[in-house]
């Protein structure tokens, strides 16, 4: 493996491509590709590292290790077979396959990760006389097979668990949120930690402890304990160790606020228990508290929250929406709000049009991420006071 200019994959979710790639580049990523729910580039050993350890809307960091075309099951085994799996990984260590599969030919992802499996253990059978184990549920080293039509990736998977397991969530609400698609928000929102924050439904706090981290420039992974890499044969552990130091020297103080409101006590509970785990009591603020009966008291204020949606939490979606709306327009002056929501129907009860729409997914829910600004009297008036 040449670890100077490695071709390497960075897995994200639908419509964080832009978002991820701009955090590549600012990492030292060369050659930037946004794909569909992905983003290529190039990097050494080093860079790898890095992204895993800092990369806020990666969700899985692949370097491919092996590409050819398969016609058929037995030429995808020969193909398989002829590679020097050995260069990889050593017949002590257990391995996994996650695939993916696009093909009219190879139907069944399961069958062609488990042909995969046969031809990686009879590989070593045949150089070693043993085999090595396979483990799904905690590998030494995993493999991600790619198939579209006749066009095999392997790839190994740098990260191991998913990047949006950051380590802090030990507790979890009815709709939460995952933590790749928080940040993710939160960058497109444009939180960059000056001013303050507000997350009016603040659940279990996946928000609000997104935002302290993007606001004091915490590395992504600081509470993970392990990455996939650590069980590679040129594992660099000096380098990564130097890498972590460099990185965490680069965290800032925060001077704003950063508020959670919720009506539901087991909720605060629950996003009190996150924080603490995060680390953050002394930088995060989470209060009971309707957010239909409060008004501004943070200047100046962003405000980003995934609202209760039909499909997870029963809620009078008509009425819940316009009160979102009044509330926004009688208590929020000033304000820039984002929302994020599945019920595309429910959100013209807001009675605000949003400046702008952005189309995401929170797990299979297809959401909108809306923005809203609210000014004193109207946009008129305030580019007059420009």
């Amino acid at each position: 493996m040449d670890t100077e200019n490695l071709k390497i994959q960075i897995k994200t979710f639908f419509g964080l491509e832009e978002v991820l790639a701009e955090e590549i580049k600012k990492l030292g990523g060369r050659k930037v590709e946004v794909k569909n729910r992905a983003v290529n580039c190039e990097g050494d050993l080093g860079f790898l590292y890095k992204i895993n350890y800092s990369a806020r809307t990666a969700v899985k960091i692949l370097v491919p290790i092996a590409t050819f075309k398969a016609w058929n099951e037995n030429k995808f085994y020969d193909k398989v077979f002829d590679f020097p799996w050995e260069t990889v990984m050593s017949v002590d260590q257990s391995f996994a396959i996650d695939s993916t599969v696009y093909s009219e030919t190879f139907t069944h992802s399961q069958f062609v990760a488990l042909k995969m499996k046969d031809a990686i253990c009879d590989y070593f059978v045949m150089k070693e006389r043993r085999r090595p184990d396979v483990d799904p549920k905690n590998p030494d080293i995993k493999f991600h097979l790619h198939i579209d039509r006749e066009l095999v990736t392997i790839s190994l998977d740098s990260s191991g668990d998913p990047l949006f397991k950051r380590g802090y969530r030990k507790e979890q609400g009815e709709a939460p949120i995952n933590e790749v698609l928080a940040s993710g928000m939160l960058q497109l929102a444009g939180w960059d930690g000056k001013g303050n924050f507000l997350d009016p439904m603040c659940g279990s706090g996946t928000l609000l402890i997104e935002a302290a981290m993007l606001a004091m420039d915490l590395p992504a992974q600081i509470f993970r304990k392990k990455f996939a890499f650590q069980n590679w044969k040129n594992y660099d552990a000096e380098l990564f160790a130097k890498i972590k130091e460099f990185r965490i020297n680069r965290i800032k103080e925060f001077t704003g606020k950063i508020v959670g409101y919720d009506i539901d006590a087991r909720m605060l509970n629950a996003a009190r228990i996150n924080i603490e785990a995060a680390e953050m009591e002394d930088i995060i603020e989470v209060k009971k508290q309707n957010f239909f009966e409060s008004e501004k008291d943070m200047f100046p204020l962003l405000m980003v929250f995934n609202p209760p949606y039909d499909e997870r939490i029963a809620i009078n979606q008509p009425d819940f929406y316009k009160k979102i709306g009044d509330t926004f327009k009688q208590k929020y002056p000033n304000t820039l709000a984002w929302m994020i929501s599945s019920d595309l129907e429910g959100v013209k009860n807001v009675g605000l049009r949003p400046s702008r729409k952005i189309k995401l997914f929170n797990g299979k829910l297809e959401c909108r991420f809306l923005q809203y600004e609210m000014y004193e009297g109207t946009k008129k008036i305030h580019k007059l006071e420009k």
